[in-house]
């Protein structure tokens, strides 16, 4: 069983939680994600880490409530356990793999939508944490969507835009990115967006005519969170892929999200699935083997 120690309401329709779970929090790393279930006949849901803490044991986590499983989460609180939290799953950030000296000398742009600011928070704070401060462009659709605000701009250089113009200024993540290029004169050597699927795609069609590598994370995909389900197969590069087991984070300028967004909407249904799997064959599912446990 794993505590909950905090559980809070970021937005109208954003939650956050605090875990006790020493021993996934031990082996965290940026861009990983967890499998949570609530009870024995409860649902698998993935997970993006926002944070960990491995001398506290903690894992916090943040979500949206989408679902029966996810809107039953959302009633949890402080005190409350979860049967299981499995963890840390997929590959971890690339750039924690980079030597640290050449890291310092990169200009890094984060574009986060919605939700997927979570996920960013983390890349930004190891990435300041190890001396390199980068700019980040964060998104939402209303002021009061916007989470972790706070947080990020302790970590990065943060830049604000809302669709309505609600907050600091209105329109897209991909209007700032323009405007910081075109307009300010900043110069990048890569791009990491999280959020939603279109937003990925339109950020990438942004960095390709401006010539930034670009990598992206399919967390939005997933379902089961090891390869068995066939809900988060994609074609990178003309090759198939698996978000949980062979990502999450890809080359988005190699990611077909087309073919991506138009799966994703055949999965939800019994049907859709049915026809993807006779489509597909043997490269309907990934298989499993990445997965560690809570070890």
């Amino acid at each position: 069983m794993y505590k909950i120690l905090r559980a809070e309401k970021l937005s109208a329709n954003v939650f956050l939680m605090d875990v006790e779970a020493p021993r996934v929090a031990k082996h965290c790393l940026p861009g990983q994600f967890v499998i949570v279930k609530m009870d024995e006949v409860g649902e698998r849901i993935p997970l993006t880490i926002c944070d960990y803490d491995s001398e506290k044991g903690t894992v916090t986590i943040v979500f949206q409530p989408i679902g029966a499983s996810t809107t039953k989460m959302a009633e949890l609180k402080a005190g409350d356990y979860f049967e299981d939290f499995v963890g840390p799953l997929g590959k971890p950030s690339e750039l924690v793999d980079e030597d640290i000296e050449e890291l310092k000398k990169k200009r890094i742009v984060f574009v986060a939508g919605g939700v997927g600011t979570a996920p960013v928070y983390p890349q930004a704070k190891w990435l300041h944490e190890h001396g390199v401060t980068a700019d980040v462009i964060v998104g939402a659709k209303t002021k009061d969507l916007l989470i972790l605000e706070e947080e990020m701009s302790k970590v990065s250089n943060l830049y604000v835009t809302t669709d309505d113009g609600s907050y600091i200024r209105k329109g897209m993540g991909t209007d700032v990115l323009r405007d910081l290029v075109q307009n300010q004169g900043k110069q990048y050597d890569v791009c990491i967006a999280i959020g939603p699927m279109i937003m990925m795609k339109f950020v990438c069609l942004l960095t390709k005519e401006l010539n930034i590598p670009t990598i992206v994370s399919m967390n939005p995909i997933m379902v089961d969170g090891t390869g068995m389900c066939g809900a988060c197969r994609l074609m990178v590069g003309g090759e198939v892929k698996f978000a949980c087991v062979d990502g999450p984070e890809f080359d988005g300028h190699k990611v077909d999200f087309d073919l991506a967004m138009k799966r994703q909407q055949m999965y939800k249904t019994e049907e859709g699935r049915a026809l993807l799997k006779l489509q597909e064959g043997d490269t309907h599912h990934g298989g499993c083997g990445h997965c560690g446990g809570d070890k």
